[in-house]
């Protein structure tokens, strides 16, 4: 079976005949430089493919053997693009602002958190291109380098070789730099270096594969990190997921049900949602999918990112520090005004970007 996953969904494209299955991973694997006669192990290769407009794209490939002597191959498209502008992304007016606020700093440690594919390395890129400027030299170090920017040095990282993001970073840090992006923190060794380069006069920016702002804290307080340098260090830390959005040509406003509005209050919490000054009557309306050429008959076309900014003030500082717990690091930075995933995705729900259930389907309270 050939599948597409578009928009975080999966697509049956159509089904192969068994006879044609080994021929077609046979050739892929002759395309991606791979050992055809290996049925045992795992193999990664790539495929570089030119485009009739002279745009070149490459396709990662992941082979896998399976039960029954088959093999899954799964391919990554990465076209090399330009960093969607910051002001774009579609942050509420105090995300955004803050944000903007803590990238244009001279030092200090900036994380983007989430699952894989949540779009953090477009986030970073975008923050990238803002400060982007002569004036700053920008090294990157990624596995692998998908979107592509004049000016900055961008490295991809070979641990095959023994070139980890840590060996990147130390290497980065004798080459002159202003601001270091790193692909991942993926373990004590990098997450140390980063926070010595950002105590040292440099923006270090990094992601980190965990479920909301206030986990991250302890995440990297239990890897081994010195609570008082990790506090000193960071700036802020930006957890997003990708909802799906609707197609802006056919989705259908509609009055919802009371049930329906009082689950959005719930979700929101009765104390904030007051603030919105929004309330249920007969002018109140939400957004739904319908389906129609433009969008496939889905309803949706697109993703958006929904954004919760933790950022580090003193008093959250003080709290690493003392190394609380995720729940009140969580309840101060609320108090400090910023809104959860789940606040968010509500948000662009009554603003007739996306759907309630599309936000309940990727964030948790």
């Amino acid at each position: 079976m050939i599948r597409y996953r578009v928009d975080g969904s999966c697509i049956e494209y159509q089904k192969v005949p068994p006879n044609f299955r080994r021929a077609i991973i046979a050739r892929v694997k002759i395309m991606a430089n791979l050992d055809i006669a290996e049925h045992r192990r795992p193999q990664d290769g790539k495929i570089k493919v030119k485009l009739p407009d002279n745009k070149e794209i490459e396709l990662r490939v992941a082979i896998i053997p399976t039960a029954g002597g088959n093999e899954d191959v799964v391919m990554r498209i990465l076209a090399a693009s330009e960093p969607i502008p910051l002001d774009k992304l579609a942050m509420t007016e105090r995300n955004f602002r803050e944000f903007r606020n803590i990238v244009t700093k001279p030092y200090g440690m900036i994380l983007c958190v989430g699952p894989t594919g949540s779009g953090k390395t477009t986030t970073l890129h975008s923050a990238m291109g803002y400060i982007n400027k002569p004036d700053r030299k920008i090294w990157t170090a990624e596995d692998p380098v998908e979107i592509t920017q004049y000016g900055l040095r961008q490295v991809q990282v070979q641990p095959k070789i023994g070139f980890t993001f840590a060996a990147a970073m130390r290497a980065f840090l004798r080459a002159d730099p202003d601001v270091i992006m790193i692909g991942e923190m993926r373990d004590e060794e990098t997450a140390h270096t980063g926070i010595e380069a950002s105590l040292t006069g440099h923006l270090v920016l990094s992601t980190l594969h965990t479920n909301s702002a206030a986990e991250t804290v302890v995440r990297l307080l239990d890897m081994g990190l010195d609570p008082f340098n990790f506090a000193d260090a960071l700036l802020g830390i930006l957890a997003q997921r990708l909802v799906k959005r609707l197609c802006l040509t056919c989705r259908v406003p509609y009055h919802p049900e009371i049930d329906e509005f009082v689950e959005l209050v719930i979700g929101y919490g009765e104390l904030e949602f007051e603030k919105l000054d929004v309330h249920y009557d007969e002018e109140f309306i939400l957004y739904r999918a319908k389906g129609c050429g433009d969008c496939t008959n889905t309803g949706y076309r697109g993703r958006v990112a929904m954004h919760e900014l933790l950022i580090a003030s003193d008093p959250i500082k003080k709290m690493i520090q003392m190394r609380a717990r995720v729940a009140e690091i969580a309840a101060a930075s609320r108090a400090d005004g910023m809104t959860t995933l789940l606040q968010d995705g509500i948000l662009k729900a009554l603003g007739g970007i996306t759907e309630y259930k599309q936000v309940k389907a990727v964030a948790m309270k």
